[in-house]
């Protein structure tokens, strides 16, 4: 066999093994369905699956971004659950008739809550834009709220 023949030859052997052992590898194969859970939402199983993988094996580079990307992605989840629940108490308070100076400085201190929240938040590049769009949403409209509040 010629020499040139058999880089190629080397290089691809070599990659094939590589690739058997990723598939293989018990901490890769966690990864992989982590990765999986973390593209379709499931942000808590791929964060269970991750730090699983990451503690079979602390070189997987894969099961330690998806750990770290599903712990950000969940503390936008936690936001915007919040936002939501916030939103449902202050809409509740604003039926009423008259709004006491008590209500007035509940929704102020939720306002508050909500912003200094948001402000906590750290996007990356490969945070669910949906996510970063939804949290944006109710940042915006805390700071409105507390604008009118304020007045």
């Amino acid at each position: 066999m010629s020499s040139k023949l058999m880089v190629p030859v080397v290089a691809l052997s070599i990659m094939l093994l590589m690739g058997i052992y990723f598939l293989v590898n018990p901490s890769y194969e966690k990864s992989i369905k982590a990765k999986y859970y973390f593209e379709t939402g499931k942000y808590k199983e791929a964060l269970v699956l991750s730090r699983e993988a990451f503690s079979e094996d602390q070189y997987n580079r894969m099961a330690a971004t998806v750990m770290a990307q599903s712990i950000t992605s969940l503390k936008y989840v936690k936001y915007i659950n919040m936002g939501k629940s916030y939103i449902t108490q202050i809409d509740k308070i604003a039926q009423h008739k008259y709004i006491s100076d008590a209500d007035k400085a509940k929704i102020r201190i939720i306002c508050e809550i909500m912003i200094a929240s948001y402000i906590k938040l750290a996007p990356s590049v490969i945070t669910d834009d949906k996510l970063v769009e939804d949290s944006a949403y109710y940042y915006q409209k805390f700071e409105k709220l507390l604008e009118k509040v304020i007045k």
